[in-house]
């Protein structure tokens, strides 16, 4: 087995200080768009929501992004077991600093905002030059800069806002003539009321459309609709709402929403590229998800493409790269993409200019598996009525993660285990976890006999328990 490299981590360093030896102190706050959303208009009934336990312990991603001289904050200690097996894969890992009081329902970077001590450590290290990054930059994170010290390895949060709208991804795409599915970006009421006639003909047609909000994340904030009536009726709201807000503010109505045709496609996609503060951009990696009965179960790697195709997305990221940085952007970027049913190319249906899943395995791809390996990155349902160490479930799963021996790589590696017990809480009767890994063999079928002993497993533990 190989032991990790530091490409993407060097890389990550250099688009966002401009150094490769600059330490980073890392903050896992995944769904930052709740955070970008907030004042915004959305689609009726589909605002702005708490995050959940669950999600919030998906901090403990961030991990795997340091090396020794980083800093990563967490909302809960390692656990003991997970640490062992993460060294004993040879893995260097940063300093791990926990938040005092960690809340379920806050994101790790509100939890440090709240702890004095913490906030002290961080001054310490930005004396020493370290800066801080994220999953994503908003201004709960520029508040964190501000009261510790530390400069931002990233652009200011209104910058990172404004590139991860969906207007923002439909009108770069339509400004730079890349494909993209009939569809129209919407910010004025009427420029909302021109795009739900035109998409009411699509309708009456016998198309589908979807209607998305601007700062929609996770599935949430989307509705696909068949119907012109259904449509009418959602405009109706949504034109209510915005001159609710406007009444109440002062100015003048708006929306931001983008309504597209649901096209046919044979594959979803997900590349990721990252963009220097120099203006450089370099692609990383394309990956195909991955789904089963419409729900989406992970990513593989490599995707199953031509190599036309994957030179057209290359293509693609590098001019979006050059045009995010001349709108103020660096770091991160991962773009949802599409294969139609004749193998043509939708390249961007969605710009993420923050970390995504993906980023968080580069691990896998970089260290521990080769380049003749399958990888496929999901996660598993854990029903459990008490908290289960990480000591057990590698008892459970003998022989099945992915461990330092054998001449090639085959195994789930676990890349978090906090979000198996996040939910857990004292006098529950039971709880729901999930454990995230990216599953590693040599062939598609392989990958599929140990996703299926996993389950297997997995599940028979739970009834005994």
């Amino acid at each position: 087995m190989h032991l990790p490299s530091a490409g993407f981590s060097g890389r990550l360093k250099h688009a966002v200080t401009g150094a490769v030896d600059t330490p980073l102190v890392f903050l896992g706050n995944f769904e930052v768009e709740n955070q970008w959303a907030l004042g915004e208009p959305a689609l009726p009934r589909v605002a702005s929501h708490a995050g959940s336990a669950v999600v919030n312990r998906m901090d403990e991603f961030a991990l795997l992004l340091g090396g020794k001289d980083d800093h990563v904050v967490l909302k809960t200690p390692l656990d003991d077991g997970y640490r062992a097996y993460l060294e004993g894969l040879g893995l260097t890992l940063p300093t791990v600093h926990v938040v005092a009081d960690q809340d379920p329902q806050r994101t790790v970077s509100e939890d440090a905002l709240a702890d004095p001590e913490l906030l002290r450590t961080l001054s310490a290290l930005a004396d020493d030059g370290a800066r801080l990054t994220a999953h994503g930059i908003s201004t709960v994170e520029e508040e964190l800069a501000e009261r510790t010290g530390l400069r931002l390895g990233a652009p200011p949060a209104g910058v990172c806002k404004r590139v991860n709208s969906k207007v923002y991804s439909r009108r770069l795409a339509d400004e730079l003539g890349i494909r993209q599915a009939r569809g129209w970006a919407c910010e004025t009421l009427d420029e909302l009321a021109d795009a739900v006639t035109a998409a009411g003909e699509l309708l009456d047609a016998g198309r589908k459309v979807v209607v998305k909000d601007a700062f929609g994340v996770s599935g949430k904030g989307i509705v696909v609709l068949d119907s012109a009536k259904r449509l009418a009726r959602l405009h109706r709201m949504a034109v209510a709402q915005a001159e609710r807000a406007a009444a109440a503010d002062g100015t003048s109505p708006r929306t931001a929403l983008v309504i597209e045709e649901w096209v046919a496609k044979r594959a979803d996609l997900n590349y990721q590229f990252t963009v220097g503060r120099d203006g450089s951009t370099h692609f990383d990696f394309v990956k195909e998800l991955l789904t089963e009965n419409g729900v989406h179960k992970g990513h593989r790697m490599p995707a199953r493409l031509s190599e036309e195709q994957v030179e057209e997305i290359t293509r693609t990221a590098h001019r979006l790269g050059e045009r995010l940085h001349a709108d103020g952007y660096f770091g991160v970027v991962g773009v949802d993409a599409m294969v139609d049913p004749d193998e043509g190319l939708y390249p961007v249906i969605e710009i993420n200019a923050r970390n995504n899943m993906s980023t968080y395995q580069n691990v896998v791809h970089e260290g521990l598996a080769g380049p003749d390996e399958v990888a496929v990155a999901r996660h598993f349902t854990v029903r459990l009525d008490r908290p289960l160490p990480f000591a057990e479930l590698r008892e459970v799963l003998s022989g099945l993660l992915l461990e330092e021996r054998g001449p090639r790589p085959h195994g789930l590696f676990v890349n978090n285990y906090a979000t198996v017990n996040a939910a857990a809480t004292d006098g529950a009767d039971g709880f729901e976890g999930r454990l995230y890994g990216v599953l590693v063999a040599a062939s598609d079928d392989l990958v599929g006999a140990l996703d299926a002993d996993i389950t297997r497993r997995l599940a028979a533990h739970t009834e005994r328990s």
